[in-house]
């Protein structure tokens, strides 16, 4: 009978301590087994392994053994309930924890300062932007999935309680501690970002902590040297300061830190830190706002309190005022010592000493530590670098960055023809990805100088400058201001140009500019990580929205939530492939396919780029320029594309002409070429040539005719080796040929018999024949009409006929060891012997280009003509073109644009939709693109150096099988 009464007393003081801890976050859904788990251990303790349950130390992960075996010393001797990891690597943490873990009668509860993420662990760098970063976001669900992986990083590496969110509302520009760690000023929207960051982080099972209570947002001083005051009213402070921590606490907050700040209006004694006052602790955050959870001091080690000067006292106090996690004791042997004490003589209840123990043992039963493990170190570097984190950071920096200055809508920059962009770096750290990125898009120079005047001077040749302002990224306290001498270079700059200054600094770098009248265009980017600088890229030339707002005030010039919006302008953007429905892992079977094709010798090198849904998500180059040197494939290398020019330049220049209405697909050839009225070739129509389809011989080597009969070498009939009036067609170094002999070549084309059959038969024929023609039509040479209506203001500043006039030869590669026509290596000149005769400019080839630049001609195709904010054609148009006219005669061509194979065999993988379309280019090139997959497809390469006739590249089928591998890819 006694002992079923002691059974059911000890069942009713659970269920009455279960009751009493009803309201606490820390409760679990199983809380009669967290109950009897927490009294358990409580009962199993001595008093002095209870009072060592209320401290957490600090412990270094790249220090000392001496260090590591005093922690080790204070788990053995004193039972310490947690820790504190910082400074060091994941892996030495991991090794770490589970030694310390393995030590410890009762589990340790591992705290950390991991407020953006662990990856920064690794290299110095950190997993998500700043708190001050995420306050310009307006899509709280972002924050939330970025607590959630942050909590997921802590959970992996053993870490139970983050402490984080920073819930402070930074209203003191000058405050050196919290700044970037704040999501703002606006109390709005800090709690909002708090709230966010806090669900996320608990739902991944690890603790979140809002800090710094009372609220550590208006101070100018260090609080790791002194003690800063905040002087703001109770009221104030109510309705401001504690407005997310009421918000926090209501949504299940389970721990708050309490601030090293001294608090006048709460706190009347003098130089007396928030963390020792009962009156804050306790009747304010316990009482008034009715908070359970755990309550943890600042780091107990900070300077500025004068009341306390013998060992213990201050952990003592802290205690008392209602705390349950001392962090970071300067002496723990002392405090437990003076805390032990104070019980001793009823200072310290048994009530108020379970109070805490017990809250913090029931933190360690709600993060699983009832059923502790070792943390396993296998792939923890890559469990803490994934690839999701990388794709959240990308959407946080597309969805932060500010534009809050915007003159004649400048942004985004549209109309790149009539551009000349320089970029000037201001600040002291690297801006190197920024102006990579700027020139994906454009021209773009870097202009430097020592002297100011000097800079002027050679800005005077540009009609747009990007200032781009590049300060530390290394931590969130480095500084951000701009010095003087840069001021002034900028004002002047201002004065005399059209300027968008780019800030990748806090936003308070902002209030040191006292007038920006004559800046046009002013966008905060937040940091100088390489994401920012390349997302900021992107945002001026409009591939991405302008989405952000400021969250904090700058002086007078801006104001909290000011910022731009505008939508993108259908330029390629850049990211990565699961952004886009694309796997990461399988496109890396493309590197071993451009790898192979290398080893096999069916190229020397090659650029392969494939973009999806507007965004170029794979863009690599592999080898080098010729087997025999070793200068390797660049990004900004250029190929002869050979018939790529087909569809890069004759092709566009006629679908304009169709679409003024000059021409149709059904205008006969004696229409728009009188001579060919007498011709067998008069009543051919532009869709029949267009479409190979119209009987026309494939090709014609023309220069065979002008080479001498018996040495096979170009003929003193036709060439010189110094130019002159009558030789003026340069066909390569010191060849040129008559000035007349395009003539000739377009009287054998028109005098041509026509083949005996109509079928389908590929032709060059109807380009040299369209090029005279449009040619005439504008009185313009092919290659000037491609760059006025097209190159230019596409920003395909590497596509060019004739390159060697305007790019290095390190930047040209080779196509092939001539030792039939003009006996040299041709490189920067075009390789096909009829374009070559036609001064580098064929309407069939000669263009050359990188794959960057083909890519926004394919992009712009594929999306109905539209490019960059501009239409070049209407839909109807694309769609006309890009028709299969003659598919019932087994003729799979459209109108210029090849298309899949109707069998077997064909220029595809036998993948792609019918309604793609592209072409392939002798030199070994091929650009193909997919509306109902969204893709397009571009390889680069010199398969015909040094022989055109090696054509391993086709008989292996790399382009195609690299197509397929491409559909293999997508996920979704």
């Amino acid at each position: 009978m006694k002992s079923i009464f002691s059974l059911s007393a000890i069942f009713f003081l659970s269920i009455f301590s279960i009751l009493n801890a009803q309201n606490s976050p820390l409760q679990t859904k199983d809380a009669i087994k967290q109950q009897k788990w927490v009294d358990s251990i409580y009962n199993n303790m001595s008093l002095e392994q209870k009072v060592g349950q209320l401290f957490m130390v600090r412990a270094f992960s790249n220090n000392t053994k001496e260090h590591e075996n005093s922690v080790s010393e204070l788990i053995n001797k004193y039972q310490i309930g947690g820790l504190i990891f910082s400074s060091g690597g994941p892996i030495r943490q991991a090794k770490l924890n589970n030694q310390y873990q393995a030590i410890s009668k009762v589990p340790l509860l591992i705290g950390m300062d991991a407020e953006w993420g662990l990856s920064m662990r690794l290299d110095s760098t950190y997993a998500f932007p700043w708190n001050m970063t995420l306050g310009a976001i307006k899509d709280d669900k972002l924050i939330e999935e970025t607590g959630r992986y942050i909590g997921e990083h802590c959970k992996r590496i053993g870490v139970h309680f983050n402490f984080a969110p920073d819930v402070d509302i930074n209203t003191n520009p000058k405050n050196p501690i919290i700044g970037n760690r704040s999501f703002g000023e606006d109390r709005d929207n800090v709690t909002a970002k708090g709230l966010a960051f806090m669900k996320g982080m608990q739902e991944a099972s690890v603790l979140a902590n809002a800090k710094h209570f009372p609220g550590h947002g208006d101070t100018d001083s260090d609080s790791h040297k002194t003690l800063p005051t905040i002087t703001f009213n109770e009221k104030r402070i109510d309705s401001i300061e504690l407005y997310p921590y009421k918000k926090l606490i209501k949504e299940g907050l389970a721990s708050v830190m309490v601030a090293h700040l001294n608090v006048p209006s709460l706190e009347p004694r003098q130089g007396f830190p928030s963390s020792l006052s009962k009156h804050i602790v306790t009747d304010i955050l316990k009482d008034r706002l009715q908070f359970n959870g755990l309550i943890f001091t600042d780091a107990l080690e900070m300077k500025g309190v004068s009341n306390y000067s013998k060992p213990g006292d201050i952990d003592l106090a802290a205690f008392l005022a209602g705390n349950d996690v001392l962090l970071i004791s300067e002496d723990v042997p002392k405090a437990i010592e003076k805390i032990v004490e104070a019980y001793n003589t009823n200072e310290i209840s048994e009530e108020r000493l379970a109070h805490s123990v017990k809250k913090i043992l029931m933190a360690k039963y709600k993060v699983g530590l009832n059923k502790y493990s070792p943390i396993g170190v296998s792939n923890l570097v890559e469990d803490l670098n994934r690839l999701k984190d990388d794709l959240l950071n990308e959407k946080l920096y597309e969805n932060a960055i500010t534009v809050v200055r915007n003159q004649k809508d400048l942004l985004p920059l549209r109309r790149l023809e009539a551009r000349k962009i320089a970029y000037v770096k201001m600040g002291d750290d690297d801006g190197s990805a920024f102006l990579d990125e700027l020139k994906k898009y454009t021209r773009v120079h870097e202009i430097k100088a020592e002297q100011l005047d000097e800079l002027i001077i050679q800005l005077q040749n540009y009609n747009t400058v990007i200032v781009g302002f590049h300060k530390s990224n290394a931590n969130p306290w480095k500084d951000y201001k701009f010095t003087d001498q840069e001021l002034v270079w900028l004002y002047e700059i201002a004065r005399t140009n059209t300027v968008i200054l780019d800030v990748f600094a806090r936003p308070y770098a902002l209030i040191d500019l006292k007038s920006v009248e004559n800046i046009e265009s002013i966008v905060m980017s937040y940091q100088n990580s390489e994401v920012a600088q390349r997302k900021s890229a992107q945002l001026i030339f409009g591939s991405i929205q302008a989405k952000g707002s400021l969250p904090v005030s700058t002086g007078d010039n801006f104001k909290v939530n000011d910022g731009i919006s505008y939508n993108a302008i259908q330029s390629l953007s850049y990211g990565l492939p699961e952004s886009v429905g694309m796997s990461s892992e399988k496109l890396k079977k493309l590197d071993s396919m451009a790898l192979l094709a290398i080893k096999i010798k069916a190229t020397p090198g090659l650029q392969l780029l494939v973009a999806r849904k507007g965004k170029v998500i794979y863009n690599k180059t592999f080898g080098k320029h010729t087997y025999d040197e070793n200068e390797p494939v660049k990004f900004e290398d250029i190929y002869d594309v050979a018939s790529l020019t087909k569809i890069l330049a004759t092709l566009p220049l006629l679908m304009e002409l169709e679409e003024k209405g000059v021409i149709t697909l059904d205008t006969k050839l004696s229409k728009i070429l009188p001579e060919y009225q007498a011709s067998n070739k008069k009543n051919i129509t532009i869709k029949e040539m267009l479409s190979h389809y119209a009987r026309l011989r494939p090709w014609e080597p023309f220069y065979t005719k002008t080479l001498d009969s018996a040495t096979k070498k170009p003929s003193a009939d036709y060439y010189r080796r110094k130019p002159s009036p009558k030789y003026s067609i340069k066909v390569a170094d010191e060849v040129f040929l008559r000035y007349d002999y395009p003539d000739t070549i377009q009287k054998i084309i028109k005098d041509s018999d026509l083949l005996s059959t109509l079928r389908y038969r590929y032709s060059d024929f109807p380009y040299y024949i369209l090029k005279k023609y449009i040619e005439g039509y504008y009185d313009k040479t092919l290659d000037e009409l491609v760059q006025d209506h097209f190159y230019q203001s596409l920003g395909a500043n590497y596509t060019t006929y004739n390159p060697s006039s305007k790019f290095s030869d390190e930047n040209i590669v080779p196509t092939e060891i001539d030792d039939y026509f003009r006996y040299q290596k041709i490189q920067g000149y075009v390789h096909d012997m009829g374009a070559a005769m036609q001064n580098g400019v064929g309407g069939h080839a000669g263009v050359f280009s990188n794959a960057n630049d083909v890519a926004k001609i394919m992009q712009m195709y594929l999306q109905k003509g539209y490019y960059g904010g501009q239409r070049y054609f209407k839909p109807e148009t694309i769609d006309k073109f890009n028709t299969c006219y003659f598919c019932t005669k087994n003729n799979r061509r459209g109108i210029g644009f090849d298309k899949p194979q109707l069998g077997e065999d064909g220029p595809t993988c036998g993948c792609v939709s019918m309604t793609s379309f592209g072409h392939s280019g002798f030199t070994g090139t091929y650009a193909w693109a997919d509306p109902d997959e969204d893709i397009v497809y571009i390889f680069l390469s010199n398969r015909t150096y040094p022989n055109a006739n090696n054509n391993v590249l086709l008989k292996e089928g790399i382009r195609t099988e690299i197509q397929r591998l491409i559909y293999e890819a997508i996920i979704e």
